[in-house]
Order: structure tokens, then sequence, then C-alpha cells
């Protein structure tokens, strides 16, 4: 299955600063996987270390850390020379070895020629437990779970992505396609795991059992490896997310958590959470004006599932709802099709997009996006609704120069105001330049 972000981790080879690389990302995105594709196609040989499975290569990183010897040890490991430029080093669960996230600082430093590639679930919980941290001495990059492009092409839709994002928006002969294609994405979402297990069988139970794996795979995480104190608030605030979404207004209230539950008692349990990549936040502006961030009212926000899919199955909802119409968008007033929004913003990289805006007569826009210069409201509805009456608000208050409505209703420009079908919205940052 193709990942957009290899064709990064091909800028970053060629890169001639580079640096040791983290690809960041939570549990079961396909972090290892990437890696080792990227070795495949880009190096002539990859040296692979799991650090979870292999603790007899913890003394190669005691003591001194120099890069010649750790090359040398990894070589009679590797059981053939590690070759710089040549060969791929991968720490796979580098968070085990903390000092092998140490030695990169030494090799950016005394040995920018070898291309290591680091990957480990929680590195952001491991940060904040005292590790020593090469800071400024890597380059990152962040892994999603598949978007619905990744989705349409490993479904064998490539000519048609590429249609779309070579322009075309007079799709009316493959809307009804796209939006089955859609369907089935909110059903599945995008773990690698689960994609994989609906393109061999195509059985949405067979996914459903997938993804249940995967969320007690991360259940388990939080007694594994979250700090004992916060593991039982950790399970409180991921049990309470279906329900704060299944809101009118979808805002994070902490006594769904728990009765008389206080944000002072459960924010290091959502950050936790965030750090884990397992959950991701959008936060409610006190104007809708750039650096967005500036305006950002912490303790007003939304909290969303890392996917779609793992969304619809903690909250129980049947894959049958696949047959039944639209009603999959409008399930719990929206909440999956917000959340299918907030995630294929995630993976734009160069828009801001954690943001939302409300008014003191109720009115709300679910996304303001920016790409630097500019303040672009998106209103997110389910299904074929066509009443926007928040967008017409904030147009006549802020006079915005470009407005975005996401629905199932097709594609329409017209002037300040676009209809961009839920299914395009891999292709809105050329709406935004265009």
């Amino acid at each position: 299955m193709e990942r957009l972000l290899l064709e990064e981790l091909k800028k970053w080879q060629k890169k001639a600063d580079r640096k040791p690389l983290i690809l960041r990302g939570a549990r079961q995105v396909g972090k290892t996987w990437l890696l080792k594709e990227f070795g495949r196609l880009c190096f002539k040989d990859v040296c692979y270390v799991n650090f979870e499975q292999i603790d007899s290569l913890e003394s190669v990183f005691s003591g001194t850390i120099n890069p010649e010897d750790i090359i040398n040890q990894l070589s009679v490991y590797h059981g053939k020379r590690i070759q710089a430029n040549n060969t791929l080093i991968i720490f796979d669960e580098v968070q085990e070895m903390p000092r092998a996230l140490t030695s990169l600082k030494y090799f950016a430093e005394e040995a920018p020629e070898y291309a290591i590639c680091c990957a480990g679930s929680l590195l952001g919980v491991a940060l904040h437990q005292g590790t020593s941290f090469p800071v400024g001495k890597v380059d990152f990059l962040d892994l999603s779970p598949m978007s619905f492009r990744e989705f349409l092409c490993a479904n064998g839709e490539q000519m048609l992505v590429d249609y779309i994002l070579g322009g075309a928006r007079s799709l009316q002969p493959f809307e009804s396609r796209l939006t089955n294609l859609m369907k089935q994405y909110l059903i599945i979402g995008g773990m690698p795991s689960a994609v994989k297990k609906w393109l061999e069988t195509k059985d949405y139970f067979a996914v459903d059992e997938v993804q249940h794996g995967i969320i007690v795979a991360y259940e388990n995480d939080f007694s594994k490896h979250a700090p004992k104190n916060l593991v039982e608030k950790i399970r409180y605030v991921w049990d309470s997310i279906p329900s704060q979404l299944a809101k009118e207004n979808k805002k994070f209230i902490y006594g769904l958590v728990r009765e008389g539950a206080r944000a002072r008692e459960y924010e290091d349990a959502l950050m936790w959470l965030s750090d884990a990549g397992e959950i991701l936040r959008t936060y409610n502006v006190t104007k809708p004006d750039v650096p967005l961030k500036a305006y950002a009212d912490l303790k007003s926000f939304k909290v969303f599932l890392l996917d779609v899919g793992l969304l619809r199955c903690l909250s129980g909802l049947s894959p049958k709802v696949i047959l039944e119409g639209s009603r999959i968008f409008e399930e719990f007033k929206g909440a999956i099709t917000e959340q299918y929004v907030c995630q294929e913003l995630n993976t734009i990289d160069r828009l801001q997009s954690n943001y939302y805006w409300t008014s003191q007569s109720k009115a709300e826009i679910d996304f303001l996006l920016s790409e630097g210069l500019n303040v672009i409201p998106l209103e997110c509805k389910a299904g074929y609704t066509m009443n926007a009456k928040s967008l017409k608000s904030y147009r006549e208050k802020y006079s915005p120069i470009l407005s975005f409505r996401t629905s199932l209703l097709p594609y329409e420009r017209n002037e300040g105001v676009r209809n961009i079908p839920l299914y395009l919205l891999f292709a809105i940052t050329d709406e935004i330049l265009s």
C-alpha cells in the first residue's frame, strides 16, 4: 500500500545537511513497514534493529558513545559491513534504548554520512520522562493513519486520484463511486492493518475484529507505558471520547469524563494521549486572525481520535450502517463526519487546521484553516445538508476572502464560498491556491 510520506523520506535522503531522522506516530500506523520499504527502494542494504526484541545490544550504547565503535559493532550484528550512504540503519522501538536515542547527537555531529532512521511508539511520552534527547540534532517526520487519498490508491483508484489532482472538478460520473468508497473509509478507517484486512477479505466484520485488537493494544499501552498515577485517568478520558463527540456542542467537558472531574486532574492524561499520537485536539479561538495560535483558548477544545475507523469501533457503531444510505455521515450528530474532516486536514502539513470558532449566538465554524496569511473558515456538514447559517454569520462578521463548506453535495464554486465534497478534501490546498 502506497504511503505518501515515502516521497518526504526520499527528500530527506538527498538533503545535504541530513541529520538522523525520527519518524513519529502512534502505534500501528505503519512506521516500521514504511522505513523498511524506504530502505528496500532507496538503499543497497538495510540494517534493522528492534530494541524491543533485542537486549543484547545494550552494551553497544553503554559507556562513551562513539559512532565509529557503534558502526563496527552493528556491522558484526548485521553480518556485513555497514556502508555510509548505502546502508539504511533502522532503530525500531528506540524508546526502549534511551542511549541509542542519545547517540543520534553524536552521529549528527561526527558521522552525518550514515543514514539513520528511528521509529518508536510513545516517543513524545518518553521525552517527558527525562530521556537525554538530542535537541536540534535530528530531523522529524510524522506518520498518520492512511488518508482517504491513500485509501483510494490502495483500492486501485490511482487514476481517479490523479484526475482530481490534475484539476478535474466535474466529477458527476464518479460521484457515486467516490461516495461509496468514502463510506467504506468511514467504517474501515486508515489503520494499515485494517485496510489490509479489507483488501484481503472485503469483510467489514473481519475489519471490526482488527480494529478491536488495535484498541485493546492501545489500552494495554496505558498500563505498560504511562505513569501509574495516570493510568486510570487516561482510561476515563479515552472511554469518554465517543460521548464527548455525541453532543451538539462537541467541546470537551471534564464532567463527562467522570462526575465532578476538574481540568487540573485530567490535563496530564490528555497530554499523555496527545503525546502518544492517539488523540487530536482542536482549539477554540477568541479571534479568527493570524497567527491562529496566538488567539487559541487553551481551555476550550475538542478531542478526536487519531482514526475515524477506531472512533466508529470504540463507539460500538455497527459496520451495517454502511448499507443505510447517508446515515453513516449523520451518526451521533455528525461526529463521524467531523472526525474524518479533522484527520484529513491533519495530514496537510502546510495548513494550520486545529482550530475552530464559536460566537455568543451559538454559531460555530468547525474548522479554521490558515496558510500563513489568511484565515479560511470551513463548515462541516453531514450528508447532503444544505443549511450553513453559521458560515453566513461568520462571513457577515469577518468578510473572509474565501470560505469552504464540505458535505456530500457536488463541487460548487460561488463568489467567496466553495462547496468541497467530503471526498475531495485531499485537494483543498489546490482550491486555496486557485
